[in-house]
């Protein structure tokens, strides 16, 4: 019998924005996958959303592996055979925010940090492209941050302007390039691709410190993640609203 509930990945969703947008997309009737590197913690994660009535089930997926990748495309053909929803959340902050100055940051930094929020995004969406081009209304969010906006970033009146860590701003900006030259490549099919900016969210990147709560910053990667046809493709949002490339 075919699945007819809608089929999301989402990766590093073990814990933080990753399992609240699980949770969120879970109430929503979409069945969930939860995409983990570490067995433990993201078996753990997905017995948590069961537990509470929802259809979720563990993945392993080290994002920066090309094992696991295809091994994540052969597993969503064999069980469902195609792929509504693609969340690519998995990221790395190796510095923390706002700590990676420009003159001292290493080769290794940025190599590692790009390897996370920007190679491993771009091949594993190409490895799943096939199975989002199956669906009804394939839906791809990368989980990016205002950090990565070229436009803030330079402008001395924004907020972030004093608020710079390289590697991670960096592959966040590379990550807005993949976002807009994919829409483009697929503006004449049913897949819509965003950027989503989650905000400034209590997580372990983002410290206590943060202002915002988990369940607002899961809501624009879930948005986008269900957005109706005559939804937006090809751009950077906050909580529905545009933001600056």
């Amino acid at each position: 019998m075919a699945h007819t509930k809608k089929i999301a990945l989402i990766t590093g969703a073990n814990k933080g924005l990753g399992f609240e947008m699980a949770r969120q997309l879970g109430q929503a009737g979409v069945t969930v996958i939860v995409g983990a590197r570490d067995e433990v913690k993201g078996e753990a994660a997905a017995r948590k959303l069961r537990d509470k009535g929802l259809d979720a089930q563990f993945l392993k997926l080290d994002v920066t592996d090309n094992a696991d990748r295809a091994a994540a495309a052969g597993f969503l053909e064999d069980k469902f055979g195609r792929l509504d929803i693609l969340i690519n959340n998995a990221g790395i902050a190796a510095e923390g925010l706002g700590a990676g100055r420009t003159v001292t940051t290493t080769a290794d930094v940025i190599h590692r940090t790009f390897e996370t929020n920007f190679f491993a995004p771009v091949a594993l969406t190409q490895a799943l492209l096939p199975l989002l081009r199956k669906s009804d209304a394939g839906r791809i969010v990368n989980m990016s941050s205002i950090l990565g906006s070229q436009t803030l970033q330079a402008d001395p009146n924004s907020q972030i302007y004093d608020f710079k860590s390289l590697s991670y701003d960096a592959s966040k900006t590379a990550l807005n390039s993949f976002t807009i030259h994919l829409a483009h490549e697929l503006k004449d099919t049913k897949i819509k691709v965003n950027s989503a900016h989650p905000g400034w969210v209590k997580t372990d990147m983002g410290t206590e410190a943060a202002p915002m709560e988990l369940p607002e910053g899961g809501r624009t990667g879930v948005a986008l993640a269900l957005l109706k046809e005559d939804g937006p493709t090809g751009g950077f949002f906050h909580l529905g609203k545009p933001l600056p490339w």
